[in-house]
């Protein structure tokens, strides 16, 4: 975990080059030339609130404090207030995003929200939830809010989304979970600050983000009610990787070859099938929800979606032995052997997949991860040979960890093992993937777009190979001082499209002295990975 110390000098590193950007735009416009593009996406502000403080924010109204919800978040206690924070610069095209959970509304016309170009504390664009379970999108100027837009969404309290609101040039889209919900033209604010309110309601705020680039152009899209997914459950083909490799009493991994099939389509048969103690290929059919919390998965399991619209949500999938942090050597009855694939994962109360307690041969392909809790893929406590592929991952701020704490050598030196290759990285700011202690750990053939953290974060002598890689509009790169004890990498012939540089040092063990795995051409990544990447693309 890294430090307040850290989160405090990026936060105010991204301010001061939000007040730079700004002078210089003002003083290009006075002078009469032209605004130079920058080099690649720029994160305006950033707070996560794991210092356990709020600096920068201005408060009018309610009561405001970090609190622990999951992770450290910023609570707006009470419901008798018109509460709203504002914080950062007087930004023009502006994306403010943030993961809510609201708690409790005092009446109509109430709502939880986001809020952009904030001229004040009472003057602002507003993307919110509302007490009917809707998403409002609106204005206001002073007094009382005024609706621009509205869409019906069904959502409850107590469940977390994130919503995300654009203002560039005269047009506002609203999003939520990642899909554009509402949209509106309004003139009224050219530029302000980003903030967060609660119009007589209580909710909880974490993983605030501003940048200057808005998300994709697809259309506003109407959630539709689709049919159960046809077609067989297959899982044809074998890793690439780590998770090739023979070690720790495995012969790669298979994972329930040889054991029979089954197919689930409630909760319970879900979560009963990959609990079982014999190897099984466990078929999912349509999109299951179940209970917030994380399903034990077993040793000798294949997991895998029938179709291209079948996964879970509400809850994420745990493959390894409960954490014990006196065990420093992986166990006889380590979980070992597994195989997820071509799944969804949406609205994880906590990870989508964790993979902990020295579980090995472990292969997560061809999934599509959004939306989540906290990790969407956390491999951590001495796990190793794993492999990574294929997946999509968008729209979320904690996207993967590999080693969950910079003090926890005596379980990672020697281990987390991992090959990351061919996934698409789309909009997700960090983490892609944070890494402590492992080596080596391999990156290639990824596709990076819009990352406005980081992308390859190489930590706590962790020794990282990143090689083959597309990265187009990535603040950056890869970093082995990102925050706290540094790592070890090696960046070569990757493709840097409106991109930082890599901040690199150090020697790597050589990944080819485990496994063979010659990558594409670095230049053919980016119109490969997203074309193989997710659902409904197994066997490519």
């Amino acid at each position: 975990m890294s430090t307040g110390r850290d989160r405090k000098a990026r936060k105010a590193r991204s301010l001061l080059a939000a007040l730079v950007a700004a002078v210089a735009a003002t003083l290009l416009a006075a002078l009469g030339l032209p605004a130079i593009s920058g080099a690649s996406a720029a994160t305006l502000f950033a707070d996560d609130f794991e210092d356990g403080d709020a600096a920068g924010w201005t408060r009018s109204g309610g009561s405001w404090s970090v609190v622990a919800d999951g992770s450290r978040a910023y609570r707006q206690s009470g419901t008798s207030a018109d509460a709203r924070v504002i914080a950062g610069s007087s930004w023009t095209g502006q994306s403010v995003q943030a993961r809510v959970r609201p708690i409790a509304f005092n009446g109509s016309g109430r709502h939880v929200a986001v809020l952009a170009r904030a001229q004040s504390t009472s003057a602002y664009y507003f993307l919110g939830i509302g007490e009917t379970g809707a998403v409002v999108l609106g204005r206001r100027t002073g007094g009382a809010p005024v609706t621009l837009a509205s869409a019906p969404a069904g959502i409850v309290t107590g469940t977390w989304h994130t919503l995300r609101l654009e203002a560039f040039g005269t047009t506002l889209r609203g999003f939520l979970d990642g899909a554009e919900v509402v949209s509106a033209t309004d003139a009224t604010y050219a530029s302000g600050r980003a903030g967060r309110a609660g119009l007589y309601a209580s909710a909880s705020f974490d993983d605030v983000l501003v940048s200057d680039v808005g998300g994709p152009t697809e259309p506003p899209v109407t959630p539709t009610v689709t049919p159960p997914p046809s077609g067989t459950c297959t899982s044809p083909g074998s890793p690439a990787g780590f998770a090739s490799v023979d070690a720790w009493g495995q012969s790669g991994t298979t994972g329930g070859a040889g054991g029979p099939t089954v197919e689930v389509d409630t909760a319970s048969e879900l979560i009963s099938a990959i609990g079982r103690s014999s190897p099984l290929t466990v078929c999912v059919r349509g999109v299951i929800t179940v209970p917030a919390g994380m399903y034990d998965v077993a040793s000798d399991k294949t997991i895998v979606g029938v179709g291209s619209a079948s996964g879970i949500s509400g809850g994420g999938l745990n493959i390894g032995l409960p954490v014990d942090d006196a065990v420093t050597a992986p166990p006889a009855n380590a979980v070992h052997n597994v195989i997820v694939r071509n799944l969804t994962f949406r609205g994880a109360s906590d990870d989508s997949i964790n993979v902990q307690m020295f579980s090995h041969h472990v292969w997560l392909d061809h999934n599509d991860l959004c939306c989540g809790y906290d990790g969407l893929i956390d491999i951590k406590r001495g796990s190793s040979y794993v492999t990574v592929s294929w997946n999509h991952v968008h729209e979320h701020t904690k996207t993967m960890l590999l080693g969950h704490d910079d003090s926890n050598g005596a379980q990672d030196v020697g281990r987390l093992k991992v090959t990351y290759h061919h996934n698409w990285f789309d909009r997700t700011p960090q983490r892609n993937p944070r890494v402590r202690f492992g080596e080596p750990v391999h990156v290639y053939n990824n596709y990076y777009f819009y990352n406005t953290d980081v992308g390859v974060a190489c930590q706590a002598n962790a020794g990282c190979l990143v090689e083959g890689n597309s990265f187009e509009r990535v603040e950056e790169p890869v970093s082995n001082s990102y925050a706290g004890p540094s790592g070890r990498c090696v960046a070569r012939d990757n493709v840097f499209v409106d991109s930082g540089t890599p901040d690199c040092g150090g020697t790597v063990q050589e990944a080819r002295s485990y496994y063979a795995s010659p990558p594409d051409a670095p230049a053919s990544v980016k119109a490969i990975v997203p074309a193989g990447a997710g659902v409904g693309k197994i066997g490519t």
